[in-house]
């Protein structure tokens, strides 16, 4: 029998020893692992959350693994269900097409393709497209959708399988997976032989600079093996025969990296973009050990801010809810020791989470018409990223008396 976790001792990317812990946060429960009423009294297993520095290529990482198929292949999250990123995903395609002009007809493949929704955008574009995702229900409903998806997981022979019967691709993409893979080089080996000779391949994953201007440790759990930053990717690509030739930030997740590469000797130059990265790196300090002490005590003082603001409204009898319930959510309740003693209900417009229970803390899940229903004093949103459209969309909550807490980057009122 496969083991649930295990413990690496070398940096997944420069295969360095030496790796000191930085930062250490409450173990917890997988992120997405709800449950059903059915399995409340079960015991949830939780895992060390620890983050290590590589003293070589700076590369920030998890050490602690946990087996990929517990993590993935029941997984919960749709990109679909939010409106927010349908609309990036059309503008990140257009993004691909006009920046580097793939021959139109030409093969796409998302790796962690989800639902579909990046690749849907590729296929209105003219491109054909293939999935390839874990999570075994969800890749039936993009399979019924007509996204031909692949249930199982990237790797150099399922590379080789797709490039003998669907040749290779003009596009490989990872968006927000990247960051989820302990063998990143199997991954970047199986990429470079499926693209075509002047192929790309782009992702996204959150950035390591804006996890740290902004505080934003909930992003960090178990899925998240990696935090990038441009720095230690570029020698990483070169060991693998790749190039990396365009680094550029968005505001998705609370602040993205996205990533271009080639062939190495690719024919495309590299963009200022990716040296303009470094030069930021290196000014903010993340090749210094003393920059992820500092961003830990950032993290205690809010703890406590949060905790004293939660208390104080519990004491006056106020009632508190929370929406939103991402992977994030797991991390921020577990360190910051907000359970079911504060928070009533979660939730969450996604109709794979709603009558199930939060990780661990067994919260549970439900629509956003109980919200109305039970109209709450306040509302905590767990899923900050979103803060201003899930406000938008509940002015009415307001209007009626109901406040928004937003958590992060700074703790508010609304």
């Amino acid at each position: 029998m496969e083991a649930v976790s295990y413990r690496r001792t070398n940096c997944r990317l420069c295969g360095s020893s030496f790796l000191t812990e930085v930062l250490k946060l409450e173990p917890t429960p997988p992120a997405n692992a709800f449950v059903s009423k059915a399995q409340l009294n079960q015991p949830q297993p939780i895992f060390p959350l620890e983050v290590f520095f590589c003293e070589e290529c700076f590369h920030l990482q998890l050490l602690d693994v946990i087996n990929p198929g517990v993590l993935f292949k029941n997984y919960v999250y749709v990109t679909g269900t939010s409106k927010v990123f349908v609309n990036h995903f059309e503008d990140y395609v257009a993004f691909v097409v006009g920046e580097y002009g793939p021959e139109s007809g030409s093969l796409v493949i998302d790796i962690g393709s989800n639902d579909g929704t990046f690749l849907k955008a590729f296929s209105k574009a003219g491109f054909r497209v293939l999935g390839v995702d874990p999570a075994c229900d969800i890749v039936a409903q993009a399979n019924a959708d007509g996204i031909e998806t692949i249930a199982g997981f990237f790797s150099t022979d399922l590379a080789g399988s797709i490039r003998s019967k669907f040749g290779k691709a003009s596009v490989i993409s990872a968006n927000n997976v990247f960051a989820h893979i302990d063998d990143l080089s199997g991954v970047l080996d199986g990429v470079r032989d499926l693209l075509v000779h002047d192929g790309i391949f782009v992702c996204e994953v959150s950035y390591l600079v804006d996890v740290i201007e902004q505080t934003l440790f909930d992003t960090i759990y178990h899925e998240h093996l990696a935090y990038h930053s441009v720095r230690p990717l570029i020698p990483f690509m070169k060991s693998h025969g790749m190039e990396l030739i365009g680094a550029t930030r968005s505001d998705t997740h609370g602040g993205s990296l996205r990533l271009v590469a080639q062939k190495a000797g690719g024919a495309r130059a590299i963009s200022s973009s990716v040296g303009k990265l470094v030069e930021l790196e290196k000014k903010m300090g993340l090749d210094t050990i003393k920059t992820y002490l500092e961003f830990g005590k950032r993290i205690e003082r809010l703890k406590v801010e949060f905790w004293d603001l939660l208390k104080r409204k519990k004491t006056e009898g106020c009632s508190i809810a929370a929406f939103g319930a991402p992977a994030k959510a797991t991390t921020l309740m577990y360190h910051f020791r907000i359970g079911e003693d504060i928070i009533d209900f979660i939730v969450d417009d996604s109709p794979l989470k709603q009558g199930l229970y939060s990780p661990g803390m067994h919260i549970p899940v439900v629509s956003s018409k109980v919200m109305y229903e039970k109209k709450p004093d306040y509302v905590v949103i767990l899923a900050w990223n979103f803060a201003v459209p899930i406000m938008e969309k509940h002015r009415a909550f307001a209007e009626s008396g109901g406040q928004f807490i937003v958590p992060l980057p700074t703790l508010e009122i609304y």
